[in-house]
């Protein structure tokens, strides 16, 4: 007889979503559970942190979207060739691409979920990194310039290219914005602040307008490094697994898909013909039912704050306890 586990699938369904599970909390996390101590911190604290729960942040950075974003980011960044050095001369992207993947992800959760505090530990360590990062490198205009990773323009660059891919790709396979693609730029804002940019876009049009502004003016270039890179990006890192492989080559057409004719002219890359989109949101099902089968970074977190408000009414007098206030568009 086949055993039913809980929440009512059949054993034998459930261990292929559960190895599937391990391998993508692995990449994603570092560890098999999906419970490093640094997801674990997202429960300790005692504020409830940069952004609101059930936010902009919170919905776009939970959502599926987020698989294909990270890849899509990735061949935006490339098109600095600032941004783009800094990753050639200093990142071990190609030795450990998994490892870099932990890296970049842990900064996002403990930034979206953590408390100011764990958030502000998080900037501080990729802080560290990024000021032994520098080097020189060939402008789109040929001249040659000396770089630090924590240069304004760098940081901005990074910092847009990433708001983008989240927003679009969230918009193209995710539920509704809370306040809308507005509200997600303007709070996402504030992590452009804590890695200091000076004056990160409020609102998707300015977004787009920036990113714009630095095509136009031949800042973005394409050289035998963002070739490199894209090659790089065409390989799946899953190459034992053929169905994670398969999958993954699809999230790669999809983020090429999302990108906007120039931008993929320049980095000598052509849409598909293959209906990817669509295919992008069947695994992304899968992908969200194996990642559903357990806690997320998310759940941490609100114990955080069920516990600070518990702590919080318990100080108050009984006349004067007020329900907790929602997310509002505008907040």
């Amino acid at each position: 007889m086949t055993r039913i586990a809980p929440g009512g699938i059949a054993a034998p369904t459930r261990r292929p979503l559960m190895r599937l599970r391990a391998r993508l909390l692995t990449a994603l996390s570092g560890d098999p559970d999906g419970t490093p101590a640094w997801v674990r911190e997202l429960a300790e604290g005692d504020d409830t942190g940069w952004f609101a729960e059930g936010g902009p942040a919170w919905t776009v950075h939970a959502g599926m979207g987020t698989m294909v974003a990270g890849i899509r980011a990735l061949l935006l960044q490339a098109l600095h060739p600032g941004a783009l050095a800094g990753v050639h001369d200093w990142s071990r992207y190609r030795e450990d691409p998994i490892g870099r993947l932990t890296g970049t992800v842990r900064w996002v959760i403990c930034l979206t979920y953590g408390s100011k505090a764990q958030a502000e530990r998080e900037t501080a360590r990729v802080g560290r990194f990024h000021q032994r990062v520098s080097g020189t490198y060939v402008t789109g205009h040929g001249d040659e310039v000396s770089y630090s990773a924590s240069d304004a323009d760098l940081v901005e660059w990074v910092h847009l290219a990433f708001t983008d891919a989240f927003l679009t790709c969230h918009e193209t396979w995710g539920r509704p914005i809370p306040g809308g693609p507005d509200a997600y730029v303007a709070e996402w804002a504030t992590a452009g602040r804590l890695m200091h940019v000076a004056d990160p876009p409020r609102t998707e049009a300015e977004l787009r307008r920036r990113l714009d502004a630095l095509l136009e003016a031949g800042v973005l270039r394409r050289d035998e490094r963002v070739d490199d890179v894209v090659r790089f990006l065409r390989r799946p890192p899953f190459r034992d697994s053929r169905a994670m492989s398969l999958a993954y080559r699809v999230l790669f057409a999809s983020a090429v898909a999302t990108i906007p004719h120039r931008y993929r002219a320049l980095l000598g890359l052509r849409r598909t013909w293959l209906p990817v989109i669509t295919a992008t949101r069947l695994i992304l099902a899968v992908t969200e039912n194996a990642l559903g089968s357990g806690p997320r970074a998310q759940d941490f977190a609100r114990r955080r704050l069920r516990r600070l408000e518990r702590a919080d009414a318990a100080a108050r007098p009984a006349t004067s306890s007020e329900p907790a206030r929602p997310f509002a568009a505008g907040d």
